[in-house]
Formats: C-alpha cells, structure tokens, sequence
C-alpha cells in the first residue's frame, strides 16, 4: 500500500490568512505538535520576509527534531541565501523555492518569455543544489500552466537536480478530475518523473481543496500539502486532518496510509485555533464542534442502537476522548497528574506543581474541570517560560456601568516593571476597559475584530477572548482567558499589545544592526 507524505504549511500558508500573526515561541509550539502528529514535513515559514520571520524559521530549525524542516522562498539567489542561514542546522532540510508558469503570470507578473522562465528555474535549481540535497521546486500557479509547457518545465528542473515537484492550484480554479488529470499527464509525459516526488498543494477558492488534493493522490502524487484547520490565504487551503481521515476511513478506495498519528488531531486542531485566533466553525469535517453531534431523533436511535449507522468514524479516533476522571476541588496531586499523563503532556515536577496551583485556583470557580481547560492551563505555562521579553502585565481590574455610562480602572506593570493605574470611561464596559489601557500604554489601537468562545459549558465556563487591532496599518491577534469575560477581554488587548511590542524590538534591534554594519 502507498504511503502519502505530508508536508504542513500551517506556519507559512496558514501565518498568511488576514490577522495572523505567530510569533516565535507559538511558531515552535506549533511546529513540537505537528511531529506528535507525525507530519513528515514542516514549512517553518518564509525567512526573506522580515528579520521576525527568519528569527522564527531559524528556531524552529535548530530546535525540532523528528520532521524534515522547510524553508520556503522566490527562486532568487537571495531567498536562496537566506533559506540556506535560517535552516542549516536543521536535522533533516529541504529548501522549497517557487517560480510562475501560467500565462498570465509570465505575461502581467514576471513579463519574461517561456524560455526565460525555465533558464532561471534551471538555475535556481542548480543554486539551491550547492546547499541542499533535498529540493523543492512550486510551479506556480500550474493550475492555469499549458501542460505542454508545464511537462517542459518539470522535466527541466528534475534534470537540474529537483527531488520534490510541486504542481499547485495556487488560486483554487481547478475542479478535481481536471487536477488529478494534470498528474496523470505529467507522469506520463515527463520521461525522468521517476526521479522526483510529486506534490498536490491545493487553495480553497471554490471548496474543492480537499477533494482536488485526493484526486491528485490517486493520479500520482505521492505528497500533499495543506495545513490544519484547512486556513491559509484567502479561503484557506487543503485540510490535512480531513485528508488523513479519508485515507484510512476508506482505505478499500485510497489504498493509500501515511504517518498521521490521528488520535493527536484535535490536540492539534484546538492548539492552533488558541494561537491564530482562527475558530473552528462548528460544522467542519472532523474538527468542528458538531463533527460527532447527533440531534435528529432518528439519528439517535440509530447510533444507540448501533454507532455505525451513522457515524463513520470514532471520536476517539482523531482524539476527542470522554472524561472518565471528574476533576473539582477535591481532586488531589496524583489524579491530576495522571490526567496530564493522558493529554499527552510530560512535564516536570516544578511545573506540575505551579500547573496544580492553577488548576486549585480554577476550581475556586468552577465545579468541574474539563480536558479544555487542563489543555488551557498548561499551553499559558509553558508559553509563559519561554516568553522571555519584558511586557505588560494586568495586576488588577474593576468595572462599573449601568445603562448611560460604563467605567473601568485598571492596574498594570509596565515592561520596565513599574506600576501604573488608569481609569476611563467608554461606550460599554469593554470599551471602558480598552480606553484604560489606552492611557495606561501611551497608544490607542484600533480593535477590527472581537470574539468569545467558550471553553466548556455552563455558566461557570472559562471564556476565551479573541481580539484582532490596527497599529499604524499593521494588524495584531490577541487572546486572554478568564472565567470573567471582561478579565478575558483585557489579557486579549493586552496580548496584541504585547504582540505590537515585541515587533517593535525586533524591527528597532535589525536597525540598529543595519546601522552598525
């Protein structure tokens, strides 16, 4: 039976879609859970794009094992540089590079002739050979390529050393016999295609990625590319999760495995959800809240009476396990322990112990403690050891309002680690919350986006605050929890805050290189 590589551009494609923004330590967290879910390669991101981007690849090579790492960049000698500096030290390393080949990419983009653009994908290839052993090379957007021109193109640059072809449907146009067809040719039509991988790397414009991904897979292509949670640019791209389900669920049609540990996807899925702000909607294939919901009576009786009537596949499967072990109050050290022990946690004795106390300090408002907010104490832990920079911190907060007018006064430790205390007023009491802060920092960010969601049921649930802000026309993400909604919504601006300072230092410290040098 094949085995289908997959490689995960959640750090690069997904870091793309609008209001993203990961930072270092989030990237290698992110990039830690995926080898627990057995992705064979990783796209740590595009090092070329800014001094934070590279920091962050640079991390993520040096400190992940178990994955190849790949840097992604333009067929340029200096992307080529670049890519080379940021993953070096990576255990296993591939470099993926990209070049247009449709027509009106090669007419309105590059304005070079068919000649020109396959003498510098040649070239390239050639280039990044002197680096790596390991070489990808994107056709973009070969979805509208002639595929003459196209088979010309692939053979070129496997002659010139490629390992791993790309074959992209960068704009998401194509429908998927049409896909899987552009494979079937190009392997039949590209006398060296024996020497080379073949990749499927399909967008989400029309919601055919996932279905275009897997028509590749049965017509050649042995990687796939997309990402968790299918986000990325514009509609997303091709959800991973949804196609490693397909594979083994029907097996008897793919014949087709691939290394995905799949009990690790709601992990995965949920870790990445927290990160980007991006949030599940509760209908999505294998990850959406109502994957496993059943409210029509009908459905009911059948899947009391027999679970495959109407369900496919098991929770458990991708992970989604029921509590079996109540956490409260009462709960002591050995019982929570053992409960991280089953999420897949291994930490040490220190943490458990400063991880216990969060947990006590959260049973002071809630009844019972659910995986979520287990997962949730422990991911704020160790984000917060390797969090390093100085930041604002919030020490205290107290809101009053009534119908005509809404008051807050805030309390927060600034970076230099003083104190300081704000009031204000606003147009309800996150508004008074957020002008207070305003005070507080010196700045006023412009909130576009605002969304809770809840982490657990009843009225007792944490909530999680995600906020998206404008600072002088860049955009930052920012999320706070809380069993108080307005405490949630203050660590959420408070995060973007942070978010916008932390970029700030990085582009002052590259400037201050640039000068030096």
């Amino acid at each position: 039976m094949r085995k289908i590589q997959f490689l995960d551009t959640t750090l690069r494609d997904g870091e793309q879609s609008v209001g993203v923004n990961l930072n270092e330590h989030e990237k290698l967290e992110i990039a830690k859970q995926l080898v627990r879910l057995g992705i064979d390669a990783i796209e740590a991101g595009f090092p070329v794009a800014s001094p934070g981007d590279f920091q962050a690849v640079k991390r993520v090579a040096d400190e992940v094992k178990g994955a190849k790492i790949v840097g992604f960049g333009r067929a340029t000698v200096g992307d080529i540089d670049q890519i080379y500096q940021a993953i070096k030290n990576a255990e296993d390393a591939r470099i993926h590079i990209f070049l247009a080949t449709s027509p009106i990419h090669l007419k309105y983009k590059l304005r070079k002739t068919e000649e020109e653009v396959i003498e510098a994908a040649v070239e390239m290839v050639k280039y990044a050979k002197k680096y790596f052993h390991d070489v990808e090379f994107s056709a973009e957007d070969a979805g509208r390529s002639e595929l003459p021109y196209l088979a010309k193109v692939t053979k070129a640059i496997i002659d010139a050393g490629a390992t791993v072809v790309n074959i992209p449907d960068t704009v998401g146009y194509m429908a998927p016999q049409e896909y899987g067809a552009m494979f079937k040719y190009l392997k039949e039509n590209v006398s060296n295609s024996d020497k080379a991988i073949f990749s499927a790397h399909c967008h989400d414009d029309l919601g055919l990625a996932v279905a275009n991904s897997l028509a590749a897979l049965q017509n050649g292509a042995d990687q796939i590319e997309g990402t968790i949670n299918g986000i990325g640019e514009r509609a997303g791209n091709a959800a991973l999760e949804e196609i490693a389900v397909s594979l083994v669920t029907r097996q008897d049609y793919f014949k087709a495995t691939s290394n995905m540990h799949l009990e690790q996807i709601a992990r995965t899925s949920k870790l990445i959800s927290k990160l980007t702000g991006m949030i599940v909607p509760g209908n999505k294939a294998i990850v959406g809240a109502n994957a496993f919901a059943h409210e029509a009576g009908i459905h009911q009786d059948g899947v009391l009476k027999e679970r495959s009537t109407y369900e496919i596949i098991k929770p458990e499967t991708v992970g989604y396990f029921s509590n079996k072990l109540v956490l409260g109050k009462h709960s002591g050290r050995h019982a929570f322990r053992e409960r991280l022990v089953t999420l897949g946690y291994s930490l040490t004795d220190e943490q458990i112990d400063t991880a216990f106390n969060k947990f006590k300090e959260l049973t002071m408002k809630k009844k019972e403690i659910i995986d979520d907010d287990l997962i949730m104490i422990v991911d704020d832990l160790q984000l917060k050891e390797v969090e390093k920079q100085e930041k604002y911190e919030l020490e205290y907060l107290h809101i009053a309002g009534d119908t005509s007018i809404s008051t807050a006064m805030v309390r927060m430790t600034m970076p230099d680690g003083s104190v300081m205390e704000e009031a204000a007023r606003g147009d309800g009491l996150v508004d008074a919350v957020y002008n207070a802060i305003d005070r507080i920092s010196g700045m006023r960010l412009r909130l576009k986006d605002y969304q809770i969601k809840s982490v657990g049921d009843g009225r007792d649930a944490n909530g999680t605050v995600y906020i998206k802000v404008e600072h002088e026309g860049v955009m930052f993400q920012g999320r706070g929890n809380s069993t108080n909604t307005l405490e949630a919504s203050a660590k959420a601006y408070i995060d973007a805050l942070n978010r916008m300072l932390a970029r700030r230092d990085m582009l002052g410290k590259e400037g201050a290189k640039r000068e030096i040098g």
